[in-house]
């Protein structure tokens, strides 16, 4: 009981910060589920993938009652997208869990360099 708090708390935790600073769950959820509940890489990553699912349709559905969804592009990109997902999984079970990690920290290092770049690079605001 205690593990699954402890998971939707980090699930809280890790959407406010992907939302506050505009990055994926992912990047924050995979390394908390690792740390804090001691899952591996693979599972951790596994697990992030499925969460997605309910935000995603929720999302999607709110986007499409505003009129912003562009379906084609849409439909293309779903279609690419799992397809490549498909493809990434089966790579990262056969990959040693130690390139899977050190592959994943490069992610992350790239996030936090392209964060930074953005931050640097935004015009500052003036109080009012």
């Amino acid at each position: 009981m205690i593990e699954i708090l402890v998971i939707i708390a980090l699930g809280v935790g890790a959407g406010i910060l992907a939302g506050l600073f505009g990055v994926g769950g992912g990047v924050l959820f995979v390394p908390a589920l690792t740390i804090v509940v001691g899952l591996s890489q693979l599972t951790a990553e596994a697990t992030s993938l499925l969460a997605i699912i309910p935000v995603a349709i929720y999302g999607s559905w709110r986007q499409t009652r505003a009129g912003t969804v562009r379906w084609t592009d849409a439909l293309w990109i779903g279609a690419f997208g799992a397809a490549a997902a498909i493809a990434g999984a089966y790579v990262a079970e056969v990959l040693p869990a130690s390139t899977l990690r050190i592959g994943f920290a490069g992610l992350l290092v790239l996030t936090a360099a392209q964060l930074a770049w953005r931050a640097l690079r935004a015009p500052t605001e003036t109080p009012t």
